[in-house]
């Protein structure tokens, strides 16, 4: 049963990875061509839980080839690198606040923002439920924190519609940002999270 868990969790990485590489090319891609700042962020962002999701994906790998060593060896670097993760969201969105209160930003509505962030938001949400089933039957800390972060991208998601309609109906052009502060205390207490459950796998202290 816990190699079929660990099976589908390789997968929904590999999904995950596969998934935001493209979502991150296609978002850069359009945000430079409509010159619209929001969806460029959107598609860095991408590429941070493709880093956490490769985090998975080398500790499913190394406990496949060491089924003798203790898991908690592995989960501690996946952990590392997902915490790892959310601190450089964190960064990046306050940097994204900051440069959207000095600039004066508005929200920008493009066809393709809409279509990326409409489709992201199903499949991060399918994702997440996913990842959460696993991880609580694997009672695997790595790929629950995985799974948060990948719930950091789908609010990221709801933001850039959200803030587009509330900016149409109501001409306040901040609310994005508004919502970018509360994902970024968001980040950063899972990080911190992540590095905690870390060295607790280290000195056998930690529970899930």
């Amino acid at each position: 049963m816990e190699k079929k868990l660990y099976t589908r969790a390789f997968w929904l990485a590999i999904l995950t990875v596969g998934y935001n590489l493209i979502e991150g090319v296609v978002a850069i891609y359009f945000g430079l061509e409509d010159e619209t700042l929001a969806l460029f962020g959107f598609g860095v962002d991408s590429f941070i839980e493709v880093l956490s999701g490769a985090g998975i994906i080398a500790m499913i790998l190394r406990i496949r080839q060491n089924p003798d060593t203790e898991r908690g060896e592995f989960e501690k670097t996946a952990l590392r690198i997902t915490g790892v993760s959310f601190y450089i969201l964190a960064v990046g969105l306050t940097a994204t606040v900051i440069v959207n209160l000095i600039n004066g930003h508005k929200p920008e509505t493009t066809t393709a923002g809409l279509i990326i962030s409409a489709i992201s938001i199903f499949t991060m949400w399918l994702l997440i439920r996913a990842k959460r089933n696993v991880g609580n039957q694997l009672n695997s800390a790595p790929i629950l924190a995985d799974a948060n972060c990948t719930l950091v991208c789908m609010y990221m998601s709801l933001i850039l519609l959200a803030s587009s309609a509330i900016y149409a109906l109501t001409g306040f052009g901040f609310v994005d940002s508004l919502g970018a502060l509360g994902l970024v205390y968001f980040s950063y207490k899972e990080g911190k999270e992540a590095f905690e459950k870390a060295k607790g796998i280290e000195c056998g202290c930690e529970t899930v």
